[in-house]
């Protein structure tokens, strides 16, 4: 591309998708995890179950500046203890890491320990939602979205580039407004395409999550397996942009997505 445009185009948010997986991991895939990178400072959203590996090819545990988590389940934060741990247990641990959740959100995680082991590795920082509060370069907003436990959708705004994120939820207005006019609306998808009755007031599908993009006008992914996205701020008027990373495999809410990763979370929370 080129043009006057293209110069004004430029990058503003990196997103590393560590991993998309449903309520346990595989071989082939962690459960939740994303990075998101500005000016060089490093946010974890949502470690959960097997995302410490992943992000470990990526970034050693004391380059993390702060970590994110959207609800309690541990497919979404169980890897807090380990990342936590490799920071309190190296050569020379690096000062405590901010981690940003709703109230006792992590509180079983961080119980895992006891607290001499993870002492001084973390500072614990309450959120409220709704409500917006700054993560380093990000301002975030965060609305309550509909799930088994309390969970916030948050809206990750960084140089006028805009990422949002539902945590897991089910139906609900408000993921048309976290969403509006976002660059990527990075959406749960439990399933393809409809949800069962008995958990259809707490998860999604996939079809669901590219109605409320379009609805939002943002560009939409559904629980990808890996990759990276680079976000880039769009011109005033012009249509949402799809990521620009290398392809990825389909993400969970496909239909060609690994079988054993299909429709494995429990109808019902346990």
């Amino acid at each position: 591309m080129g043009g006057p445009s293209a110069s004004r185009n430029v990058l503003c948010m990196n997103i590393t998708v560590l991993g998309g997986g449903g309520a346990w991991p595989t071989g082939r895939q962690a459960c939740s995890g994303y990075l998101a990178e500005r000016d060089g400072f490093l946010l974890l959203i949502d470690p959960g179950y097997a995302s410490l590996p992943r992000l470990l090819e990526h970034a050693a545990a004391s380059a993390v500046d702060a970590v994110l988590i959207s609800h309690g389940h541990p497919d979404h934060c169980a890897d807090l203890n380990p990342l936590l741990r490799a920071r309190a247990l190296a050569d020379d641990p690096p000062g405590p890491l901010a981690v940003h959740a709703l109230p006792g959100a992590v509180d079983a995680v961080l119980a895992l320990d006891a607290p001499p082991m993870l002492a001084g590795s973390y500072v614990l920082r309450d959120f409220a939602a709704p409500g917006r509060f700054g993560i380093g370069p990000f301002e975030v907003d965060s609305w309550m979205l509909p799930h088994f436990v309390p969970n916030a959708g948050l809206r990750l705004t960084a140089g006028g580039t805009v990422l949002a994120y539902t945590g897991d939820t089910g139906p609900s207005p408000d993921i048309v407004a976290l969403a509006r006019g976002a660059d990527l609306l990075l959406a749960e998808a439990t399933y393809p395409y409809v949800v069962p009755a008995d958990s259809a007031a707490y998860l999604s599908s996939a079809v669901a999550a590219g109605q409320n993009a379009a609805r939002a006008g943002a560009a939409a992914s559904c629980s990808p397996i890996c990759g990276q996205a680079r976000i880039r701020r769009r011109q005033r008027g012009q249509p949402p942009r799809p990521s620009t990373g290398p392809p990825r495999s389909p993400g969970l809410g496909s239909p060609s997505a690994y079988p054993e990763q299909r429709r494995q979370r429990p109808a019902a929370p346990r």
